[in-house]
């Protein structure tokens, strides 16, 4: 199946390039499963980690992220030092959208105090999680190209929670790792306390 490239905006100047197939596949690396763990880290070379440039993006996929404390953030940094340190500044942007059954609540926000600055805290992927036993996050993040030593490392990512209250609520964080070094680790976390269960898997994109 071919895909369709309009020239000068015109259908009579379209050509063709490429097809679905040849555009990239998600290539499965390894999965994580959370069990009162305070950490779950992907350190390239580790456990069959690959992390490095076999692949110019890489996926996180995150399914039933449960945190042990409730209210508390799920949150991730980067390491250019094989899991000695998770300490890259970054710098971003952080949007949460929500729209609830009773139309209480509906809108789109900037999150000033979510996001980073040149910061090497660790960055908040979603807002306050809740511990009850229907409530949880899922999501992904994508990482380009971290094993590059010329650029910075950009990553973008969305989750979505699954809240006690009747509402939908998903976040927006985009930004970038300001680091040259290859980035051949990341860790994820919670803000507080442990991630009581949960998946994250690492996929390639060939």
């Amino acid at each position: 199946m071919s895909i369709v490239k309009l020239n000068n905006k015109a259908v009579s100047n379209a050509t063709a390039f490429g097809s679905i197939s040849s555009l990239g596949s998600m290539v499965f690396i390894k999965k994580l499963t959370a069990s009162a763990s305070a950490t779950l880290s992907f350190v390239h070379g580790t456990d069959g980690v690959v992390l490095d440039d076999t692949y110019k993006e890489y996926v996180f996929t995150f399914k039933d992220i449960h945190p042990s404390v409730d209210n508390s953030f799920f949150q991730f940094n980067l390491s250019t030092d094989s899991g000695s340190n998770y300490n890259v500044a970054k710098t971003t942007t952080f949007f949460k959208t929500q729209h609830s059954e009773n139309d209480v609540y509906a809108s789109l926000d900037y999150i000033t105090g979510s996001d980073l600055a040149q910061s090497t805290a660790f960055q908040q992927l979603s807002t306050n999680s809740g511990n009850g036993a229907d409530e949880s996050c899922a999501g992904t993040m994508t990482l380009f190209n971290p094993a590059s030593t010329v650029y910075v490392k950009h990553f973008i990512s969305n989750t979505n929670l699954y809240h006690f209250e009747d509402l939908s609520m998903e976040n927006f964080v985009a930004g970038y790792g300001n680091t040259t070094s290859a980035v051949d680790a990341i860790r994820f976390q919670m803000s507080s306390g442990n991630i009581d269960a949960g998946d994250i898997c690492l996929y390639g994109i060939a």
